[in-house]
């Protein structure tokens, strides 16, 4: 017992002290993606069709941080003239079209006021369903529970029935075979709930989108309240989004 009192006092709170300080990431973090106007057609052309996710929208100079999984193939093909990411990692929003951006997001608090701030501010039970998932957004997810970013001390908390949650948090692309069980557990959670999608799969189809194997979308089969967008997304940027949301 002494050396555990002696172990934790020499380790000190290795708790993060986000969201009241700032937190820098790696140099090399690619966050919130920003379209410059001034670069040229045929750039901005060479980028769209570089683009692995046809996320680029060339004539309207915007991205789809829906598709986006932030390979940095445009930044690299433009050297930043047409597209570079910053190392803003508040992505969330709370509409999908929101996502079509050239480098600006609609303030999400603003929204969460009208709507989930007084229903959820004190305690938030959330259930997470892995639809085919590739354990990336996932893991993500998971270390939120870790000593670090302490997602407890919020009040928010993973559980194991969705009959005791609040809402659902889904990550895949959502396949056939997970289709019906996605469907099942958010009839199981008890209104009122919020739905929340985490990763360009669950929002788009993300590597997979056009398959026959996968739904487009979360939006497709449930009315989503939160968008997240990545692959995976930073768990930071998780935190941030249903920190700003619900509490």
């Amino acid at each position: 017992m002494l050396n555990t009192l002696k172990n934790r006092f020499e380790q000190g709170c290795r708790t993060s002290a986000y969201p009241k300080a700032t937190i820098e990431l790696p140099e090399d973090y690619r966050g919130q993606p920003r379209v410059h106007a001034g670069a040229s057609s045929d750039l901005a052309a060479q980028c769209a069709a570089a683009c692995p996710q046809d996320a680029i929208n060339a004539e309207r100079r915007v991205i789809d941080m829906g598709r986006c999984v932030f390979c940095g193939t445009c930044e690299r093909l433009s050297e930043g003239r047409f597209v570079s990411f910053t190392q803003n990692f508040e992505l969330a929003v709370a509409e999908r079209d929101h996502l079509f951006t050239a480098g600006e997001l609609p303030s999400l608090a603003e929204h969460a006021k009208k709507h989930f701030k007084k229903l959820f501010g004190r305690s938030l039970q959330l259930r997470q369903v892995s639809a085919a998932g590739c354990n990336a957004c996932e893991a993500d997810l998971n270390v939120l529970a870790t000593p670090f970013f302490d997602l407890a001390r919020f009040g928010i908390n993973f559980v194991a029935s969705p009959r005791h949650a609040d809402g659902i948090v889904v990550t895949g692309p959502i396949s056939r075979n997970m289709k019906t069980a996605l469907l099942q557990t958010y009839e199981a959670t008890p209104a009122p709930k919020v739905v929340i999608a985490v990763g360009s799969c669950t929002l788009s189809g993300g590597p997979f989108r056009g398959s026959a194997e996968i739904t487009g979308g979360l939006g497709q089969l449930l009315p989503v309240d939160l968008y997240i967008p990545g692959c995976p997304p930073h768990p930071l940027t998780n935190l941030h989004a249903l920190l700003t949301y619900f509490k």
